[in-house]
């Protein structure tokens, strides 16, 4: 699963997820992709589960581009502990997505497929999303 290999700091504040996608929002790599409609943390699982569903449809054929990565980390408490002594360890990585942010790019396989494939995909993730082609494709 993806996370960084080194951070400035251990753990990070919550925050929240505000405006649109200011990068990212145009296919770059792909002939297909995968965009966000609504803002969501995305996990280092749900990323993993979304990749291994697109190229299991495909059938290894083609190329997905993973264009987030979970470089958040999201610390947790342990179960039945009580209020107080401190922030919880680190339990997992996460990527903070914006609307109109583009997720997964696919190439290499035909229309059908590719939105097959998003489609799936799209069924791990926690957030709303839209299959984008680029111009010409249609």
């Amino acid at each position: 699963m993806l996370q960084p290999k080194r951070t400035k700091f251990r753990k990070a504040q919550k925050g929240r997820i505000k405006g649109t996608a200011k990068g990212g929002s145009s296919l770059n790599f792909g002939s297909y992709g995968l965009k966000a409609q609504k803002p969501a943390r995305i996990t280092s699982r749900q990323i993993e589960a979304a990749r291994r569903a697109m190229t299991r449809q495909m059938k290894r054929v083609g190329r997905v581009w993973i264009r987030i990565f979970p470089d958040v980390p999201v610390s947790k408490k342990p179960t039945e502990v009580r209020m107080g002594k401190g922030k919880g360890a680190p339990e997992f990585w996460c990527a903070k997505v914006k609307p109109g942010r583009i997720m997964f790019e696919i190439d290499g396989v035909s229309d059908v497929i590719a939105r097959e494939a998003l489609r799936l995909g799209a069924a791990k993730l926690p957030v709303k999303t839209r299959v984008v082609a680029r111009l010409g494709d249609n």
